[in-house]
């Protein structure tokens, strides 16, 4: 079986399009003796003239005329098939919500590597609790929000990890038993709203000392020793560890969820939305 080559092919085609050797040769980057040799190996293999020499230009013979449009078929066949094989490379911008404590935990490593392995698409990150990223009003400001939902509350989002809530201090500084101190972040933060729902069913005394909406204020005032806090365990800080104490009520679990909304780049929030996946779930 004879088979031609696309490459030589190819050659043909830039010869015809770009008006000679030398042009064709500086579209295809190669020297015009390289050109010369590839259109004579095609002619000698289909036993025809390609091209007739007229003056300084080289211009397609009744063959070469006759060849053109099949040839031209051909190599768009050939990169029609590499181009439905070839994912394209993502690129353009996401607008990401997260909450506060995922922010500080999960996003440093994983934007760098998502960054380095998609450098065309440009993240958009904000940090808030997440009711006002869920919130109807400012929602549709986000392509994609990692959000935490109670596990009792019907939601639209995937969920990504069952998770479960824990106190969270600083090791090296007991707990005194007579009451309990909290650093908390502000009203709407999911973690407060469990922390005081558990707290106010036992008789203990507790009290706020501190407040704080973002993760580093909160564990700034854990090490120096304002209290205790809670987060859900795949957001822990490293230096900070989860706390077993009898006057520390169990917290229950969270589910943490992702709300794809992007309709624009879905290819670029699902990708994220894996990387996202796929460190929580390891984290766990």
């Amino acid at each position: 079986m004879k088979q031609l080559s696309l490459d030589n092919l190819r050659t043909f085609v830039s010869v015809i399009e770009q008006g000679g050797y030398a042009k064709a040769g500086e579209w295809l980057g190669r020297s015009q003796p390289a050109i010369s040799l590839q259109i004579k190996k095609l002619e000698v293999q289909l036993d025809r003239k390609l091209f007739t020499k007229v003056g300084q230009r080289h211009l397609p013979s009744s063959d070469g005329n006759w060849l053109y449009p099949k040839a031209k078929e051909l190599l768009e066949m050939n990169d029609a098939i590499f181009r439905s094989l070839t994912p394209a490379p993502l690129s353009g911008r996401l607008r990401l919500g997260i909450p506060n404590e995922f922010a500080s935990t999960l996003l440093p490593g994983l934007i760098g590597e998502f960054s380095k392995r998609y450098p065309d698409v440009s993240l958009e990150v904000t940090s808030a609790l997440s009711r006002d990223l869920l919130h109807p009003a400012r929602r549709e400001q986000f392509d994609l929000i990692l959000a935490l939902v109670n596990p009792e509350e019907e939601t639209k989002g995937e969920r990504v990890l069952e998770d479960e809530v824990v106190w969270v201090g600083d090791p090296s500084r007991p707990l005194v038993s007579d009451s309990i101190s909290l650093v908390l972040a502000p009203d709407g933060c999911m973690y407060r709203s469990r922390v005081i729902e558990q707290l106010k069913q036992q008789t203990r005394a507790w009290k706020i000392t501190y407040t704080n909406a973002d993760l580093s204020g909160l564990v700034a005032a854990i090490q120096q020793g304002l209290g205790v806090t809670a987060l859900a365990r795949s957001s822990l800080p490293q230096n900070l560890t989860p706390l077993s104490h009898p006057i520390l009520p169990k917290l229950g679990k969270v589910n943490i969820c992702l709300f794809n909304q992007d309709t624009q780049h879905p290819v670029i929030s699902k990708t994220l939305s894996e990387f996202i996946t796929s460190r929580l779930k390891a984290s766990a």
